[in-house]
Order: structure tokens, then sequence, then C-alpha cells
């Protein structure tokens, strides 16, 4: 315990031992800045739909809503990569081993450095094509491109945030990454209005003004990682793949970025079969989408704070420990999930509406989300014994969950019912009888499974 103490002393405010305390209160304490920190990283996009709604019409409010699965689906994997080295940060920051902490961060760095430029070079130019493969209406195809493309041009630096803010997670620091992205989310509204409601743009000004608010949130973080001090700082030389911890992150992140991908393939593919029906369809989709983006914020937050609790205790042998923070993280997540379930249930319309108050898209995003809000509760709890398996180093597990049950059995029975009766309420069902069927394989996997020696084989 001796690392974790000289750390509270030599940098408070950039470390956090979560191997002592009340689990409660550490959770809880960790989640807040990370629920604050994705609140505004969803201000990102959204506000992109909200202006680009406002001034710019229903086909650019389509491109850019029916654009975040696919975006999704391209940084989905390399997201997994980040969090993947995050547990290996936190396990061995609870193990107390300094220089694996250090090899671990400088390897991830790496990673995402790599991983961000080859993202952008797909990105960029394979966005026509992925585009057409989604069966994108041609009446919104063109701005769809344009926007995907300024999009994915600052992909190094959506890359490379999340890194950044996986390194200081795991370290029991959530603060920092949301001061970072306050000033970037409110540059981004910024921009959009000068760019789009002042000079008329266009919609693929909404992407850069994204790009260069990501860009600004990525300098914020590393000049902070690189100042002297600290007792975990950064430095540009040791920025390389240590091959030990590479294979560690891979281990463990490969299996969360395959999951990752698997959810964004998945959703693709129900957003092509949503794309057949129209403009409409698109937009109504891609505004439930925002909205059930925030809404799930606080789940994501005590998932996110679950798996460095559980990284950091089972790498101290504290196994009763991670025990009881998983069963408070699992319960108020689940319950809290059902709440805004019911909340949002109840005040569809009026949400839909905000987006966009064309009467086709308020009737059809009402009915998707009328149809799924009420299971919401099934969805934290997959979600959350996700994150203890993260957590635990067992990665593997909720990937061959959901590549089974989140994309197999969802597109099987989409293709099914497309066939047979092609209607689109059906397609809304999907989600809800997916997330039961893994809400039970994973119940039985947390009570019968001993997941917290996963780090000891």
């Amino acid at each position: 315990m001796h690392l974790q103490k000289s750390a509270e002393k030599k940098g408070a405010s950039y470390v956090k031992n979560m191997t002592m305390g009340r689990p409660y209160t550490l959770i809880m304490g960790f989640a807040l800045p990370i629920f604050l920190s994705e609140v505004f990283q969803q201000l990102y996009n959204t506000a992109d739909a909200l202006i680009v709604g406002k001034y710019l019409g229903t086909n650019a409010l389509a491109a850019v809503t029916s654009s975040g699965t696919l975006i999704f689906l391209m940084v989905s994997f390399f997201i997994g990569i980040a969090m993947g080295g995050g547990v290996v940060i936190s396990r061995y920051f609870g193990a107390g081993d300094k220089e694996q902490v250090s090899d671990s961060i400088h390897t991830l760095l790496a990673c995402g450095i790599l991983s961000g430029v080859l993202l952008t070079i797909v990105g960029v130019v394979f966005t026509p094509t992925f585009l057409r493969w989604m069966q994108t209406d041609p009446q919104v195809m063109p701005e769809a491109v344009a926007y995907f493309r300024y999009y994915f041009l600052g992909a190094l630096a959506m890359v490379m945030y999340n890194v950044c803010r996986s390194i200081m997670n795991a370290l029991g620091n959530s603060r920092r990454p949301l001061y970072y992205l306050i000033f970037s989310s409110l540059l981004n509204v910024g921009l959009d209005i000068i760019f789009i409601g002042v000079f008329q743009l266009g919609v693929w000004a909404a992407a850069m003004a994204t790009v260069i608010s990501q860009a600004a949130s990525v300098v914020l973080c590393m000049v902070y990682l690189l100042r002297k001090g600290s007792i975990y700082t950064v430095e540009w030389k040791k920025i390389r793949f240590h091959k030990r911890m590479l294979s560690e992150i891979i281990r463990y992140g490969f299996p969360a970025g395959v999951q990752n991908s698997v959810i964004a393939f998945a959703n693709v593919i129900v957003q092509s079969q949503i794309n057949t029906f129209g403009r409409f369809a698109m937009a109504a989709y891609g505004t439930h989408a925002k909205i059930e983006g925030f809404a799930f914020l606080p789940i994501t937050s005590f998932n996110m704070a679950c798996t460095t609790f559980i990284g950091q205790n089972l790498g101290a042998r504290e196994y009763e420990r991670a025990k009881k923070g998983a069963r408070f993280s699992i319960g108020a997540a689940v319950l809290l999930a059902e709440a805004i379930g019911i909340g949002y249930y109840i005040f569809a319309p009026h949400l839909i509406g905000f987006f966009d108050q064309t009467p086709e898209v308020v009737a059809l995003g009402v009915g998707q989300a009328r149809t799924v809000t009420l299971f919401y509760f099934l969805l934290a709890f997959s979600h959350s014994v996700a994150a203890v398996c993260r957590g635990a180093g067992k990665a593997f597990v909720p990937m061959v969950v959901m590549l089974s049950i989140w994309c197999v059995v969802r597109i099987s029975y989409i293709i099914a019912v497309m066939h047979l009766m092609g209607e689109l309420r059906l397609i809304y069902l999907a989600y809800p009888i997916t997330w039961s069927i893994s809400s039970v394989i994973y119940l039985i996997y947390y009570l019968r499974s001993d997941w917290v020696h996963g780090f000891d084989g």
C-alpha cells in the first residue's frame, strides 16, 4: 500500500486510491465527474443535431443523426482497446507497481496514436462505400458524406481523448477529463452557432466544429499528463510499445473492442433497415438514439466507476470489497435505469419534438421510445455485469455474450421480421428481446462463476 499512500501525498489531484474507504462513497464520488463528463461528451453530436435541424432542415438532421451508428462502429473497437488499457493500469496501480503502471500508460498512448491515424485514413477514404452499405436515402447521401468525412479528419483526436480519459480514470482521477470536456463542449456549441447559424456553411461545418473541439480537449489532456512532478508523468520519448504491456492491453482490450464493435455492427444493421423506411424514419431513429444516449449516461458512469473500482481492488486482492462494490453498482444502475425509462416513456413526444417537430418524425420517434424504454432495467443489468467482468479481467465473457445475443440473435430476428412482415415496430422489439436473453445469461454467470479471481490465472 506504500505506493498508493505516496501517490496521495505527491499528486492527490492526479490519482485516487479506491482500495481504502467506503465503497459506496468512493464509487458514487468517482461516478459523478464521469457522469458530467459523459453529459458534455454527448453535447458534441447533440449540439450538431439541434443546430443543424434548426438551421438546415430535416435532410441535414437525418445526415447527422444517421451517421451516429456508423461513427460508433468505426471508433468502438479502439475505445474498447482504451478500456482494456485502463483495466491494466488500474490493476497495477492497485497492486502498487509503479514501473508497470508507467509502461502501460506509455504503451496505451502509442496504441492510441497508431489507431487514430489508421481510423482517419479508413474513415475518410471509405465514407461513401459505408453509407451505401447502410442504404442511406439518396436525398440524404450528399450531406451525410460531407459530414462523415470531415468528422473523421479528427479521428486521431477522438481516439486520443478516450485514451487519455482511460488513463486518468484508471488512476482514480475522473475530474480532469470533466474540466476539459466542459471547455471543449462549450467551444463546440459556440463554433456550431458561428459556422452554421451565422455563416450558413452547411452540414460539414458541424463536423469541423466537433473536430476542432475534440483536438482542444486532447491538447489540454496531454499538457496535464506531461507536466513534471506528477507521480506518473508522461514523457514523449517513452511513448512506444512495451511488449509485455501491449500483450496485456490486447488481452483485456481486444475482447472489449470486439464487444463494442459487435454492438455497433448490430446497430448499423438496424440502422440500414430503418433507412429503407425513408428520411422521416431515419431522423426519428437517430433522434431517439441521441436522447437514449443522454438517458443512459448515469448508468454508463456507474459502470465506468465500477470497472476502475473492481480493477484496483482485485489488483490489491481485496476480494470481498470488490464483491460489495459490484453489488452496489449493479443495483444502483438497474434502479436508476428503470426510473429514467419511465420518465422517457411519459415525456417522449416533448423530447422527440425538441429535435424535430415534423409530425412524422415525432410519431415514429415516440413509437420507438414507448416500445423499448420500460425495458431499460435489463439493458442496465447487462452492461453492469459486463463492467464487473471487464474490471476483473474477464473481458472475454461479455464479448461472447454480445457477439452471440446482441449481434447474431438480434440480426437474425431483424432479417426474419423484415422478410415476413416488414413492420417498423417489430424492428424496435429486437432490443428488449435481446436485452432479456443477455440479462439471464449474465445473471447466471455472475452468481455461479468465480469472477473475483480473474487476474489470478
